[in-house]
């Protein structure tokens, strides 16, 4: 699991370090403690592969002009046998470093060798982390904000294994509270309907034809021998019937859109071993608690919440928000998770210091809970937002949703924003077939190579390992720009673990993708003299194994044809 970028870098510091011990061993300069100097890649390619402000922050106690400082650093490098080359001094004392032929053949070789594992990192050490996304109330079918968590979640779940954590996801199925009785309500209305006239629906009740489907299938099981029962057992009957078959229908769509949880966590299971009300006791007992209106408060304030909240009503029922205590504490206490990460929308602001203070008070590190809030997706068609499917004339869910576009699209599309910007989704766009399309422009470029690499095959010539003469034979600056951008990869993905954001994943795809196209217009592989078409060959089968790994994290499939 190399990451050549980190190794050059921290070896550059090691050098630096060198020089100035020489320095100061020397009598060059006062053996003056140093603050800590910075190593860059700077965006300006003419500026070196790394540039360090070491001379800047050594100025004041050495006493001495950056630039001064920076010829002395310079006179006591050591770069033989390193990934450096050369180094020179920028402006007022900025030292720019250059890296050599062997590291650039280093990467090439290790994406070769590390196939289908490089990129990934041992940053994330083995802790464990459970990725908490979607977990869509089982009384409905999914919407496009669901379809936009699902992306997101387990694109990022992914994100955070390839960085060396131990990832599991969960599905929190909210099977009991206010929702649960909504539903009952309207099933039941539904059922009633089917053999008395006059059984009006309430207005907040759950409007939708999903609920009448399961009412009549419910009516042709079991005919009106609940019509009669009395209400508990009508409601019981039939939760018991529609519950489990939309939860069915919840991991079968989601499992079309390639996501599979290891945990579906049911909320009836915190009330029935009595998790609920042990926090509330626990909170109680802490004396985090008072009585108001007949109702118990907790003392959020005291947390740095906003305002006190209740926990358990008047009449002795708890509210939503206990429950969701009680799963967190269950995630970082019970189940002893390092790290819980929950996918919410944005419209949870106001609810995550709430939980955060609970937590506090319950004597958890409430640092371990981390919450990606994701902003509204609007479905564009024509230019147009789409309020209904173009086949089904349904509105908009993720089943439809899928109906319309490969999945491909739909994962790489919704992590194209970071989760916290809003996202217009084109339809248009997504089944477009043509480098206006992101994921069909990456796509392309991975059959591109492929089909190059099989052509050659068929002549009986091989990618092989890049030596450093032949590393020689690179003289572009399409080339060299190619291998440095393959480098990033395992860089990319720990930025983009530590930032809980996989869309800097399609865009290193994406970058990938036009930085291989500009090579492969400007630099002719099949055609070359044979010692620079082998070199270019490993760096073509080197592209293609970055594009494929970052491609295959997020789940989309790597087309050898196009």
């Amino acid at each position: 699991m190399a990451n050549l970028i980190k190794q050059a870098s921290d070896q550059l510091r090691e050098i630096l370090l060198g020089s100035m011990g020489r320095l100061v061993a020397s009598g060059a300069v006062p053996p003056e403690p140093v603050s800590d100097f910075k190593i860059e890649i700077p965006a300006d390619k003419s500026h070196g592969d790394f540039a360090t402000n070491a001379a800047m922050v050594c100025a004041k106690p050495f006493r001495m002009a950056p630039r001064a400082i920076a010829e002395k650093i310079l006179g006591e490098l050591v770069l033989e046998g390193t990934y450096f080359d050369r180094a020179e001094i920028a402006g007022p004392g900025f030292i720019n470093f250059f890296l050599s032929p062997r590291w650039f053949a280093q990467v090439v070789n290790t994406v070769l060798e590390e196939t289908g594992t490089y990129g990934r990192t041992d940053t994330g050490e083995g802790k464990r982390v459970l990725v908490e996304f979607v977990s869509a109330n089982p009384t409905g079918p999914m919407h496009v904000g669901n379809a936009r968590g699902g992306a997101i979640g387990d694109c990022l779940a992914s994100l955070l294994d390839w960085a060396g954590y131990q990832v599991e996801r969960e599905f929190y199925i909210n099977d009991a509270g206010n929702q649960i009785e909504k539903f009952a309500t309207s099933l039941e209305v539904r059922y009633l309907q089917l053999y008395r006239d006059g059984v009006e629906l309430p207005e907040d009740a759950y409007q939708g034809m999903d609920i009448v489907e399961h009412a009549k299938a419910f009516a042709a099981e079991n005919g009106d021998r609940y019509v009669d029962a009395d209400a508990k057992t009508r409601r019981d009957a039939l939760v018991a019937y529609a519950l489990p078959k939309n939860i069915e229908g919840l991991k079968r769509d989601l499992g079309k859109y390639r996501i599979q949880y290891d945990t579906w966590f049911r909320e009836s299971t915190l009330h029935a071993d009595g998790s609920v009300m042990e926090i509330v006791r626990k909170l109680r007992d802490s004396g985090y608690t008072y009585e108001q209106d007949g109702a118990t408060w907790f003392k959020a304030t005291e947390f740095g919440a906003d305002k006190d909240f209740v926990l358990v009503r008047s009449n002795g029922i708890p509210t939503y928000v206990v429950p969701d205590i009680a799963y967190h504490y269950n995630k970082l206490v019970t189940r002893g998770f390092d790290k819980a990460i929950d996918v919410l929308g944005a419209d949870h602001h106001g609810y995550v210091p709430r939980l955060k203070a609970a937590l506090t008070a319950l004597g958890v590190d409430a640092s371990k809970l981390d919450v990606v809030l994701m902003q509204m997706v609007f479905v564009m068609r024509n230019g147009q937002v789409a309020k209904l499917s173009k086949r089904s004339g349904k509105a908009i869910t993720l089943v439809t949703l899928l109906e319309e576009i490969p999945i491909d699209a739909a994962r790489f599309f919704f992590n194209l924003r970071e989760a916290n910007s809003h996202f217009e989704f084109d339809l248009d766009l997504a089944v477009e077939k043509s480098s206006q399309n992101p994921v069909y422009y990456v796509q392309y470029a991975h059959a591109r190579i492929c089909s190059l690499l099989r052509n050659l095959a068929e002549e009986g010539i091989q990618p092989t390992e890049l030596t450093g003469e032949l590393m020689q034979q690179f003289t572009q600056p399409q080339e060299i720009e190619l291998i440095r951008y393959i480098a990033m990869l395992p860089q990319e993905i720990d930025t983009a673990a530590k930032h809980y954001d996989p869309s800097r994943i399609t865009k290193y795809t994406v970058e990938l993708a036009t930085l291989f196209h500009k090579f492969y217009d400007a630099c002719t592989v099949k055609n070359a003299e044979p010692q620079l078409r082998a070199a270019r060959l490993a760096l073509c089968a080197a592209t293609r194994q970055a594009l494929a790994n970052a491609l295959t994290m997020l789940k989309i499939t790597c087309p050898e044809k196009m």
